[in-house]
């Protein structure tokens, strides 16, 4: 019998027990995700945080990080949730940023990229309150669509173009993971603490939603950062990424000691490790290619922040948040109002005014 076919079997033993819920069905879907390829592996999350949750599974092969999906109850409209409406609409908006992820009631499956809606396939009609139909050509369909998921080159890259779409997809996730976060902690939480010191040091008027900004955008490009300065034969973690932030700056280095401990809520622990596995996986030197460091080339580091920025939100540089300008440019009218310069393999810390 086919993995298909065993997929479809499971789920009709479950719904046939009269008591199933989405739980029921993780385990048949598992199977199914690692039948799609050699050495794929999913992973059902252990730590799904309550309210802001987590995606239900992490789907690799071996180390490297593929893809996530999100699992809803059979019968679940994906259609509103997608919509950004009914009880699950706010948990779309949040992964929505995800470079590539599937939502799915086992019976309809939503593959997205970036944001984007890619396909839609459903390989079964539910009968009833117990029975599915499977559809015409529904094993082709699927295969297709989880082919196309574990090949999708957003995670696993060899340019700037794609590493920069995927560290903005995870900023993107992380900044909203961040405002919920926050508004659900204590104001003597973690989060609370980082915001009074970002008010403290950079913006005093800095609200909930312009701090998760900056903050996702420097934890993001943080990592990139230590990356760049971690040696190829090295494996990169959160650890390491620590250690390999200059010491020219105590503000962030401090952030990202912080990082590495049991103080990071879980519900940002998971985009900064799938972060950490993009990037320790990437092909840096054929990424960086254009941005060495030699004769006529600027800091790698400066210069990839533009690619990134692009990426993440063009705009974004106008109003406010993180950005990096190498030395020379700095001169004249400054557009952002306030943030953290990198400038020549430093991080400072900057706090000026829109003339």
């Amino acid at each position: 019998m086919t993995s298909f076919g065993a997929y479809l079997d499971e789920i009709k033993k479950n719904l046939a027990r009269g008591d199933a819920t989405e739980h029921t069905h993780r385990a048949a879907l598992q199977a199914l995700l690692q039948s799609v390829g050699k050495g794929i592996t999913a992973t059902n999350e252990p730590k799904h945080i309550p309210i802001i949750g987590a995606p239900d599974f992490k789907v690799s092969r071996g180390r490297i990080p593929l893809g996530n999906v999100e699992t809803k109850d059979i019968g679940t409209d994906l259609a509103e949730m997608e919509r950004g409406k009914g009880p699950n609409g706010g948990q779309f908006i949040r992964y929505s940023a995800l470079p590539n992820w599937i939502l799915t009631d086992y019976l309809e499956f939503h593959w997205f990229t970036h944001g984007k809606r890619q396909r839609v396939v459903r390989i079964a009609e539910l009968v009833g309150k117990n029975k599915i139909k499977p559809l015409p050509d529904a094993e082709k369909e699927i295969t297709d669509l989880l082919e196309s998921f574990i090949r999708c080159p957003a995670l696993t890259v060899g340019s700037a173009e794609q590493l920069a779409d995927s560290m903005a997809g995870y900023a993107r996730t992380m900044q909203q993971q961040t405002i919920v976060a926050i508004q659900h902690e204590a104001d003597s939480g973690w989060l609370h603490q980082w915001l009074k010191a970002f008010q403290g040091t950079l913006i005093p008027d800095l609200d909930e939603k312009k701090f998760s900004d900056m903050f996702a955008q420097t934890l993001v490009y943080g990592l990139f950062a230590a990356r760049v300065h971690t040696p190829e034969k090295e494996d990169f973690t959160r650890n390491s990424a620590a250690r390999a932030i200059l010491k020219t700056n105590p503000f962030l280095q401090q952030l990202f000691y912080e990082i590495t401990g049991p103080k990071l809520p879980d519900s940002i622990a998971w985009v900064m490790e799938d972060i950490v596995e993009l990037l320790n996986h990437a092909d840096m030197p054929a990424v960086l290619k254009d941005f060495g460091k030699g004769k006529g080339k600027e800091d790698p580091v400066v210069h990839f922040y533009e690619t990134f920025l692009a990426a993440y939100d063009p705009k974004m540089r106008e109003v406010r948040g993180v950005y990096y300008t190498p030395e020379r440019r700095r001169s004249g009218r400054e557009h952002s109002r306030s943030g953290l310069c990198f400038q020549n393999s430093s991080w400072k810390q900057k706090n000026s005014s829109q003339e």
